[in-house]
């Protein structure tokens, strides 16, 4: 159920010809994947009828790479996803190795967390680092992550702070009373001006990354390098974190269960995750082509 309820009948096209597209750009959790976190077998078949059809598919996520196990099969072609908002390009064809890295300073995220602070007294800190997660002894715990250090989020930014250490994809701030979008407004309002701040669950939690750094911004970079235009990428997503990229995409989808600022900023509508919303829309768009081409 979204936030503003479901969408299960048809999707609502935006204005105009569907056009045939370059590139896929999808998130995965709350939109390409069930909320069980499987990929159906429509959806793995749209998925590579699309690659099949030479429409590039680009996985488009806040998990961080290690998290990527579910979708790693139905990767083709250039095996390439953006994790972490934006902060990391990873090859999944590589063992999930890490091609580009847009790093969240340290001493930016130390300024960040100490704003925060402030700004809402009772925040937790968890620092997502290219080695894996660290959190603070309040922040609620990453069962998927037993390895994790706990420490204050000072400790863990300033610890082994030189040119080894490993980069800081991003730096995630729990609060257990605020509403999600009242600390989303008020994070970005204390700290907008030092960090990207976003949120992607149905919890207070934000995601802050480097400033300028967005899975818009990512997806820009990576579609320059393929001489694909904005115009040639279709998108689709469900939370705050997406909203920048599908104002980027010349076509964008708001999935039926999406936040009321992704279905303000898409141009189009489709049905909700658990209905396949992204594979109905590629169904169409492949159908569409394929009957052009009679």
């Amino acid at each position: 159920m979204g936030e503003d309820g479901s969408v299960t009948s048809a999707p609502q096209r935006p204005d105009g010809p569907t056009p045939t597209p370059r590139l896929i750009a999808t998130d995965l959790d709350g939109t390409l994947l069930r909320d069980d976190k499987s990929v159906s077998l429509r959806t793995v078949a749209a998925l590579a009828a699309a690659e099949e059809a030479g429409i590039e598919v680009f996985f488009v996520t806040g998990r961080p790479a290690r998290w990527m196990d579910v979708v790693s099969d139905h990767v083709h072609g250039h095996g390439l996803a953006i994790c972490a908002n934006g902060a990391a390009v990873v090859d999944l064809h590589a063992g999930r190795e890490f091609v580009e890295v847009r790093a969240l300073p340290r001493a930016t995220a130390l300024t960040v967390v100490e704003t925060l602070r402030a700004a809402a007294p009772g925040t937790s800190f968890a620092v997502e680092m290219t080695t894996g997660i660290n959190y603070e002894p309040l922040y609620p715990p990453f069962f998927q992550d037993p390895g994790a250090h706990v420490a204050t989020a000072e400790k863990l930014l300033e610890e082994e702070a030189d040119d080894t250490s490993a980069p800081v994809l991003k730096l995630l701030a729990h609060h257990a009373e605020l509403a999600p979008d009242e600390f989303l407004a008020l994070a970005r309002s204390a700290a907008g001006a030092y960090a990207s701040i976003t949120r992607s669950s149905p919890t207070a939690l934000l995601e802050i990354s480097g400033l300028g750094v967005s899975k818009a911004s990512t997806l820009e970079l990576c579609c320059a390098e393929r001489g694909i235009a904005p115009a040639e990428v279709v998108a689709f997503g469900d939370m705050p974190n997406d909203v920048e990229m599908l104002r980027w995409a010349g076509t964008s989808y708001a999935m039926g269960n999406a936040h009321p600022d992704v279905i303000a900023a898409a141009s189009g509508r489709t049905v909700a995750n658990n209905e396949d919303g992204v594979a109905v829309v590629i169904e169409r768009i492949l159908a569409d082509r394929a009957a052009q081409q009679r």
